[in-house]
């Protein structure tokens, strides 16, 4: 249900579990189709990935990103690492940026300690889902530039699954267009003509914290954490 909210924007999901329930249904052809994993983006995306997970019976990861920045322009990436060494580099930003080697190993060293105490932090000593082979879904709550959106695609698809899909409830309609290059799938519930910014099409778009993350991870069980292929 839509719902007039501050600034005469539409809201148009209640909460983030909303989201997700609405996203599962969505996504349920893909359902008994085989090894499906459900991949949540810290933090907000993580509890719109768990009412997924449950919609498909499919595990239940995090898949923790790190964009790797230009040195003196960091919101523009030339890359993005995750976890298992995964590094992905735009080797065309590289050049035109003209950062030397030095420059990019001082950057993944610093990204790299960051997203292992993130990893850590969220896991709670689970190793991470295996992926190869499989159908990976990766999720998050919202896409306006799509830059994390894009790295998670680009470091899960490292991992050697067989399909990559993206799905989100609410995106700016030119970013979900592009990622299309980025994921062999893109499900969007959204896309706003005048997108503002993610939190204006929720009701309630209260942070998500590390807590929540671990929580959600708790609850999923020892299924989703494992990657067990048995289950």
């Amino acid at each position: 249900m839509k719902t007039e909210v501050e600034g005469g924007v539409t809201a148009v999901f209640v909460d983030r579990r909303d989201a997700g329930l609405r996203l599962g249904e969505r996504l349920r052809g893909l359902q008994g189709t085989g090894d499906v994993v459900v991949l949540g983006l810290p933090r907000g995306g993580v509890p719109v990935a768990f009412q997924v997970a449950r919609a498909l019976g499919a595990p239940l990861d995090v898949i923790v990103v790190r964009k790797l920045g230009v040195p003196y322009q960091p919101e523009l990436g030339f890359g993005a690492i995750g976890e298992g060494g995964v590094r992905v580099v735009n080797p065309d930003v590289v050049r035109l940026a003209n950062i030397t080697r030095d420059e990019m190993a001082e950057v993944e060293r610093r990204e790299r300690a960051e997203l292992e105490r993130r990893a850590r932090r969220f896991r709670a000593g689970h190793e991470p889902v295996d992926l190869a082979g499989r159908t990976v879904i990766v999720v998050d709550d919202g896409i306006a530039t799509g830059g994390t959106a894009r790295a998670a695609c680009q470091v899960a698809r490292a991992h050697g699954p067989s399909r990559v899909v993206l799905a989100v409830p609410v995106g700016a309609p030119e970013t979900i267009a592009s990622l299309r290059r980025d994921a062999d799938e893109v499900v969007c519930l959204d896309t706003p003509d005048h997108f503002y910014a993610i939190g204006s099409w929720y009701d309630d778009f209260t942070q998500a914290s590390d807590e929540d993350v671990v929580e959600c991870l708790r609850l999923a069980g020892g299924q989703g954490l494992s990657g067990d292929r048995s289950q």
